[in-house]
């Protein structure tokens, strides 16, 4: 019998969600109680699949696998962009799966490389088609060392001319959904096969000869199975997922065939969860009973050419019955969460992005041509310098691309230019159209891309081009009211949001009023400081208890275009969210000197109102508040300026709650309604109370139980994901402590004592990195020390193993 295959691909992928001025992805509201959606989506779905759980009939943990090893995956370039930032143990992981997976299937890696900012590219031009495969592949060498063999399109978008780059760039293959393909025949035959809708036969792969004589291997993922993994229920149960993958070489045919299916790999822990464990016994059910090999794609491909060959449906995709036309028109696919909305904004919003850039690429060309040897190849190395910004590494690329030697200040601009160019590529980022409302995060967010190229556009060629793009988008409808069209959108939270120099010098120097709290730690700065370094020179500060002064000098330096500012600056805090700050550039000596004496004096003679009238005439329009500071700081100096608030508050509601916890316990156990205001009482004071308890480094466990059962005893309504994550990092530190030191009893019991303590509460516990370590400690310890007669050791052995049966891990 031919052998059988089993693929599993893995999309994993995030739109880029950067501040275009910060690099950095802002606090996310939607995602609390994580910072943003990277942030959770990370700790769902792509940390879980790095190390997940294969469980028995008893749901206790026999293994730890990571499943991108055993599988195909992708991740998109700006995500790993983000992950080896944020979260390197979990980078780390996936670029270790690589290799791991190269040992498991001929040498051949598992990862795929994806198109670098996730374009549509059947609706991209040539020229940006060309730009995003080679971002993406420079970006894949550089971070898994080797050539990719395959490439994910997103949205498996395709037409003719996007294989012809592919296969241009060395590309073997890429995977596509069934119906995308039109017609087949065998290598050799001349008679072609139509196709109706998804008949190809998905267990084969074909060859697809392209008019340049080229050709590039294709894939057809099990569309079938893939769709009960996304919508069904395919997904709570491992070895179900096995048994339906090995159905389908019932009716196998001649040949060596491959199963393969092709979904989002967020449905494996972030949609649905835990389904990186289901995905894990999957994997280890088709192993463990040899049911068939499992491999990747390239490896399937080296053992077995195609023998069919394959005509595509061009301008289709797998996620839009009507081809492409999800990211260009109305054409009725969407959520389907909100009756009624229409989607007639995508099309004003393509024109809009297409005329922008359009625009650019006519001024880019004529200006980058003064210095470039070839302005457009200049572009597609440029993959080079947003993997290392380091000055060293600018010269290089300069030096490569440049047509003579650059001055200064011709390198500044070249590189605005590069960057000009970069965010007309990410503005078209395919989530920006895909969901149900222009007003919605994904499309704000590549309106804020338009809007940074504007910016640059302004600054290198003095051109205009905001108020012809608001009158493109102003056709595009906004489902909500209040927001009217896209125009009134820009001007609502795009255009407050761009940022100049003069910002970041008026940011950092609020921030500095708030300076002792930062070098104590009771106030934390996140303005990012890979994008903008800040020196401060002739500050003064002053403090009176209620009201704080600083006047200095602020030099803003940009480590993405070189440039460099010079302002003079002052700022006063009244108190509460009242906050002034003006930012000056280049201020002169004479007028900064003017402008300290004169506010220092007022400051000192309690002539607060003498200041604000001061910031006017010295500053005059070029003023700043609380409100336009970047929302990570924003958010941590309100939580300072609040901490005061909330401890009278909280005073009141603790007395409140005290005078009458008796008698809420009476009228509880009576099965009388509480009265409102003293059950809100008693639920803010017992949430707050637990929020204080978890972080405390020596915890009373006692306390925190007696506070868990009040909760249970009131009915309290808790905060069940905030603690939820509170008490899962909580437990996380114990077990990194245990780790240094895994032959301490005591601590191995303080862990159990605290575990049942928290599992009294209604919350969902996630002990992956908890599970981690004591996986890691049984595998280094347990059968050493439990092979020991000592009394200690047995004391050992019973307390781990307790602990061990309290997390889920089976030690036999």
């Amino acid at each position: 019998m031919a052998e059988r295959y089993i693929c599993i691909h893995g999309h994993f992928y995030q739109p880029p969600r950067e501040n275009p001025w910060l690099e950095e992805v802002e606090f996310q509201e939607s995602a609390q109680p994580y910072h943003d959606w990277n942030q959770r989506i990370t700790a769902e779905c792509y940390a879980p699949n790095a190390v997940s759980r294969i469980m028995d009939l008893q749901g206790r943990i026999i293994g730890l696998i990571n499943n991108y090893s055993k599988i195909s995956f992708n991740f998109g370039p700006t995500l790993l962009h983000w992950l080896e930032r944020h979260n390197p143990a979990v980078y780390q992981s996936i670029l270790d799966a690589d290799k791991e997976s190269m040992n498991n299937f001929s040498g051949h890696g598992s990862a795929l490389v994806q198109v670098y900012n996730h374009m549509i590219m059947p609706l991209a031009n040539r020229r940006d088609k060309e730009t995003q495969v080679k971002w993406a592949i420079g970006d894949f060498q550089a971070r898994f060392g080797r050539y990719p063999e395959g490439i994910w399109l997103p949205e498996t978008a395709v037409d003719v001319e996007t294989l012809e780059v592919l296969a241009e760039n060395n590309l073997k293959f890429t995977i596509l959904a069934p119906h995308q393909a039109k017609r087949v025949r065998k290598i050799g035959s001349e008679k072609w096969v139509d196709l109706d809708h998804g008949q190809i036969d998905s267990r084969r792969v074909y060859l697809c000869k392209l008019p340049s004589g080229k050709s590039v291997n294709l894939f057809f993922y099990d569309n079938r199975t893939a769709s009960d993994i996304a919508f069904g229920n395919l997904l709570e149960s491992g070895e179900a997922f096995a048994k339906r993958l090995i159905d389908s070489f019932k009716d196998s045919s001649d040949g060596q065939l491959i199963e393969n299916i092709a979904s989002d790999g967020e449905l494996y822990g972030h949609h649905h969860p835990h389904g990186d464990m289901t995905l894990a016994y999957c994997l280890y059910y088709i192993d463990a009973n040899k049911l068939a090999k499992i491999t990747n794609y390239a490896e399937f491909l080296e053992k077995n050419p195609p023998q069919y060959e394959v005509e595509i449906q061009e301008n289709t995709s797998w996620s839009c019955m009507h081809g492409i036309e999800r990211w260009r028109s109305d054409c009725g696919d969407n959520s389907g969460r909100r009756k009624g909305w229409n989607q007639a904004w995508r099309k004003p919003l393509r024109d809009a992005m297409d005329w922008l850039r359009d625009t650019l690429s006519v001024r880019f060309e004529q200006e980058a041509s003064q210095y470039l040897k070839d302005p457009w190849g200049a572009r597609n190395a440029y993959i080079s310098v947003l993997l290392d910004r380091s000055r060293e590494n600018v010269e290089a690329y300069l030096s490569a691309q440049a047509k003579r030697e650059l001055s200064e200040d011709e390198k500044r601009r070249v590189v605005k230019l590069l960057e000009l160019q970069r965010y007309a590529i990410l503005m078209y980022t395919s989530c920006g159209w895909f969901f149900d409302e222009i007003s919605g995060i994904e499309t704000v967010q590549v309106m804020m891309y338009a809007a940074r190229a504007m910016q640059l556009a302004r600054t290198l060629f003095g051109l205009g081009l905001e108020e012809e793009y608001a009158k493109i988008i102003e056709k595009a409808p906004s489902n909500v009211p209040e927001f009217g069209n896209g125009a009134q959108i820009y001007f609502t939270f795009i255009k407050p949001a761009i940022v100049d120099f003069a910002k970041i010098s008026a940011q950092n120097t609020i921030i500095e009023l708030f300076s002792d709290e930062i070098k104590t730690g009771i106030l934390t700065s996140h303005l990012p400081e890979c994008c903008f370094k800040i020196s401060l020179s002739e500050v003064e500060r002053r403090d009176d208890g209620r009201f704080r002064l600083i006047v200095n000098r602020s030099k803003v330096y940009s480590v993405t275009t070189s440039d460099e500012e010079t302002f003079g600056c002052a700022a006063i805090w009244l108190g509460d969210h009242n906050v002034s700050c003006g930012a000056m550039r280049d201020m002169p000596q004479d007028t900064f000197s003017s402008l300290r004496s004169e506010v220092l004096g007022n400051f000192e003679k309690g002539q607060i109102n003498e200041i604000i009238v001061n910031l006017t005439k010295y500053f005059e329009a070029n003023t700043y508040s609380l409100k336009d500071m970047f929302k990570d700081d924003q958010r941590y100096i309100l939580d300072y300026i609040l901490v005061d608030g909330l401890k009278k508050a909280k005073e009141l509601y603790d007395i409140i709650y005290r005078d009458n916890s008796a008698l809420l316990r009476f009228m509880k156990e009576a099965r009388i309604p509480s009265p409102r205001p003293l059950q809100s009482a008693a639920e803010v004071v017992l949430n707050m109370e637990m929020e204080r308890l978890l972080p405390v480094e020596d915890l009373n466990l006692e306390e925190l139980q007696k506070v868990i059962l009040n909760s249970k005893n009131l009915s309290i309504a808790l905060d069940s994901e905030l603690l939820a994550l509170e008490a899962s990092e909580r437990t996380s530190r114990e077990f990194q402590k245990l780790m240094s030191a895994p032959e301490n009893i005591e601590h191995i019991q303080y862990i159990s004592k605290l575990l049942k303590i928290i599992r009294e509460l209604p919350i969902n516990l996630d002990l992956w990195q908890s599970q981690n370590i004591a996986f890691k400690i049984a595998e280094k310890l347990y059968r050493e020390i439990k092979n020991k007669k000592d009394g200690l050791s047995k004391s050992w052995v019973l307390a781990f193993t307790e602990l061990c049966e309290l997390i889920g891990i089976r030690l036999d």
